[in-house]
């Protein structure tokens, strides 16, 4: 047969060249293991609801729920808490009289494991992913790039729509092949859209770019706007001096990930970044050391330039996905290393690529210095005053993690970026805002999702604690209190049930599975650990 007939699909082809380089899809989910319901009636009781638009919390309110979407929404104070005014009883009832009910979070950038910590042994089954995930109140997943294969994420978006198996509601997004230090196989335009067409023929939500020749690039936004799918781009260093963000932004790009290509579309007497002249893009502490250095090289906050930036992008209703989180070891690597969740939580392959060593994405910490993260505190502080100003000029600004590099780990890693954004100068109820309404409108999904209303899907978060007053409350750790009575030390965890689609989750049994695993990991019984899941009912 030709090698064209043996092609693998479109979507599935960057999964397929890496498998052939030792990097198989991770393990997929196959059953459900975990999650009461969904019920014909649920019915929460007396929850004070911080609603996600927003709006400051109001309770105590009774939440009914049938069939996996939300009926009724009631006040139960003064007379209207008399049992014959509150709502009839469900077949299965949440008592949430002194607990808060949030909406569900969304991950708007995520991915479901990574293949590359192949390179240092077992890599974990996207179980641990998806119920560290769930643990942690992500209920609503943008899988940006899809790198299991598109056949791989379309399998696991279905099986999870149906609550099939433990997982959040998956959106896939797929890698766009047109840069050379990845996979390039869309040479010209007219390949471009014929390939975008294809994908969303096979189910795709919407395209990850990293870049592309300006011309490919141009045509493939354009088809994305004709087909209706949505796009992400990582501007890459190698694509980003052709094309800022603030270009594809104007030729309909729909969101910017990370902090590439804003800090270009700063510059003012430059169009190329001061690189060192022995720098080299392979190597990864050049990639991200010199990195840290790209707003002190920008217009300066405030000044015309900034100003005329940020006034283009909110005309064009652009939308921001900085993922603060995955940068964030770079201004204190050694936080980063000793963080609490670490021992039991993080599995062994991860912990063991997340280490210095040549060729692993990420992993560049062969010399990292106090001057490195001098330099990237004030990428920050300038990177937050960007993005902080954005949104208070009413510009779209949403919460993705990208965990699984950076000593980053999935659902820690995006209550991390929750902590981040309230260090940009966001409200707490701005940050809830940006995890579940905003990202919600990203997606295209906010009549589905995205605020606790009449209607909507019951992606819903119960809280023992208030999380506007600590967001390490919702850490699978919990925050560290004393106890003055006792004198002693506590961890206090607040988020107690997360509900997707009307299925209940006990977090605590979530992360309970999460610990077997990665003991098993380093117990080198992974195998016997696949086994075990596997045969789970």
């Amino acid at each position: 047969m030709s090698d064209e007939a043996n092609a693998p699909l479109p979507g599935n082809e960057l999964a397929a060249e890496r498998a052939g380089a030792g990097q198989p899809p991770v393990r997929a989910a196959t059953s459900r293991d975990r999650g009461a319901g969904p019920f014909r009636r649920l019915v929460l009781r007396g929850a004070t609801v911080i609603d996600g638009t927003g709006a400051p919390p109001i309770g105590p309110t009774d939440i009914v729920v049938e069939d996996g979407r939300i009926t009724q929404i009631k006040k139960v104070t003064g007379a209207l808490a008399k049992a014959g005014s509150r709502p009839a009883a469900g077949d299965h009832e949440i008592d949430c009289h002194g607990r808060w009910v949030t909406p569900g979070f969304i991950d708007c950038h995520a991915h479901a494991g990574v293949a590359y910590h192949a390179a240092n042994g077992w890599v974990p089954p996207v179980d641990y992913v998806y119920k560290l995930w769930l643990a942690h109140g992500v209920t609503t997943v943008r899988e940006m790039g899809s790198f299991n294969g598109l056949d791989w994420m379309l399998d696991q978006k279905r099986r999870s729509a149906e609550n099939a198996i433990v997982a959040p509601r998956l959106l896939a997004y797929c890698y766009f092949p047109a840069v050379n230090d990845m996979l390039k196989l869309v040479h010209t335009p007219d390949e471009g859209r014929a390939w975008l067409r294809q994908i969303k023929a096979r189910g795709a939500d919407g395209v990850k770019f990293f870049g592309a020749p300006p011309a490919i690039m141009e045509a493939a936004l354009d088809e994305c706007r004709a087909l209706g799918l949505r796009s992400g781009c990582h501007h890459a260093q190698m694509a980003v001096t052709r094309m800022n963000a603030l270009t594809t932004a104007g030729w309909g790009l729909t969101s910017a990930e990370h902090y590439y290509g804003l800090p270009e579309a700063l510059f003012e007497d430059r169009v190329v970044q001061d690189f060192p002249l022995d720098y080299d893009y392979n190597d990864e502490y050049f990639r991200f050391s010199v990195s840290g250095q790209m707003f002190s090289q920008a217009a300066a906050p405030g000044s015309p330039k900034w100003n005329a930036v940020l006034e283009r992008f909110l005309a064009l209703g652009f939308t921001f996905v900085p993922t603060f989180t995955i940068y964030d070891a770079n201004r204190d690597l050694m936080r980063a290393r000793q963080a609490d969740w670490h021992k039991d939580y993080t599995w062994k392959s991860m912990w063991d690529y997340f280490s210095p060593q040549r060729g692993g994405h990420g992993s560049y910490w062969y010399r990292w210095s106090t001057t490195n993260e001098i330099e990237w505190k004030e990428n920050y502080r300038l990177w937050m005053a960007f993005i902080n100003e954005y949104k208070n000029r009413g510009g779209r600004v949403c919460t993705g993690s990208d965990s699984g590099f950076i000593y980053q780990i999935y659902g820690f890693g995006y209550i991390r970026e929750l902590e981040l954004l309230q260090e940009a100068g966001f409200h707490p109820l701005e940050v809830i805002r940006s995890a579940t309404q905003q990202g919600a409108a990203l997606c295209g999904i906010e009549d589905e999702t995205g605020t606790v209303e009449v209607g909507k899907r019951a992606d819903l978060l119960v809280h023992d604690h208030n999380p506007l007053t600590d967001f390490k409350l919702l850490y699978g750790t919990g925050a560290m209190r004393l106890n003055e009575a006792t004198n002693a030390v506590e961890w206090h965890r607040g988020l107690a049930l997360t509900i997707k689609d009307g299925v209940i989750y006990d977090t605590a049994e979530l992360l309970a599975d999460v610990r077997a695993l990665v003991r098993a990991s380093f117990a080198e019984d992974v195998p016997a650990a696949y086994d075990r899941q596997a045969a789970a009912p």
